[in-house]
This record gives C-alpha cells, structure tokens and sequence, in this order.
C-alpha cells in the first residue's frame, strides 16, 4: 500500500516540493495521542446520548398528550320532562388533557347504534376539562327495564361505550 502511494507521489502530477512534504506524511508513523483519542470519544458518546434523550423525550411527551384524556361515566339518568323523554350522562375527565365531544350514539344493540342529533351539553362547549365533568342531555324515547348501549365520541377518535338499563 506504501508502496503505491510512493508511486503515485512520483509520478508527474507533483512538484518536487509536494513530492518532499507527501512522502514525509505518508512514511510518518504517528497518530493522535491516546489521550486525544480517549476525549475524542468521550465527545462522541455524549453526543450520542443527547441525541437519544432527545428522540426519547420528543417520543414520550407526544405519545403521553396523545392519551392525556381518560373519560368515564358518572351516572346515567333516564327521566321524563313535559311528556319529552331525556336519557342524561354526565361525562368525567380524570386524566392530564381535554376533550371534546364529537359525536354520541344511542340505541338498543350496540351494534346498532344511530348517531344522535337533539343533543345539548352542559357547559355548552362539548368540552370536558381535565378534572371536570359534562352533562350530556340527549332527547330519546326509551322504556323503562330496557337495556340502551351509548358509544360516545371525542374529536380526537376516543370512543367511551357503554351501556345501562332504563
């Protein structure tokens, strides 16, 4: 290989002064200090360990927000107002996030399940907070010993089903 090199240094491409300061660099046998190399890769393993705290961090605080809302039912109540039947959830958020409802569905076979309109919410934003709760008022003629299953919605594609007896 040295060899080569030499050969490559002599050839007709190179003054004689390059020719002198090439062949001093390709028959020098030195190399960096062990010291040099030592800190040399103390640097790069800390800049491999900042880049992976970073990803991770990125990974883990997106992950988390993704599932920040945890939606459960507090109570269900069936009731009759003005010859009108109602079916009323209140909704709690326990976790770090909001949520906003989308969508809820009704009727008496969770497979069957129909999207339904005359609904209103209390606060009127569809919005649960973290650590609050929503009253979700759906107009729908139920009879009472009848099993009703619920799926609701949030915007961010968490679905809460559920169902309870009339």
């Amino acid at each position: 290989m040295i060899s080569y090199l030499l050969n490559i240094v002599n050839s007709e491409f190179l003054g004689r002064g390059e020719v002198k300061i090439m062949r001093s660099i390709i028959k020098s046998k030195k190399g960096i200090s062990p010291i040099l190399a030592t800190l040399l890769l103390i640097v790069i393993a800390v800049a491999a360990v900042i880049v992976t705290y970073a990803w991770v961090m990125t990974f883990t605080s997106s992950t988390t927000n993704q599932a920040g809302a945890i939606l459960t039912v507090e109570n269900v109540r069936f009731y009759t107002d003005t010859g009108t039947d109602y079916v009323e959830v209140v909704l709690r958020n326990s976790g770090t996030a909001a949520a906003k409802i989308a969508e809820v569905y009704a009727g008496t076979s969770s497979t069957a399940l129909a999207p339904q309109i005359l609904v209103t919410y209390d606060p009127n934003t569809q919005l649960v907070s973290e650590g609050s709760s929503l009253s979700i008022i759906i107009q729908y003629n139920w009879e009472e010993g009848t099993r009703y299953h619920f799926k609701i919605a949030t915007e961010a594609g968490q679905t809460l089903p559920f169902s309870e007896l009339a």
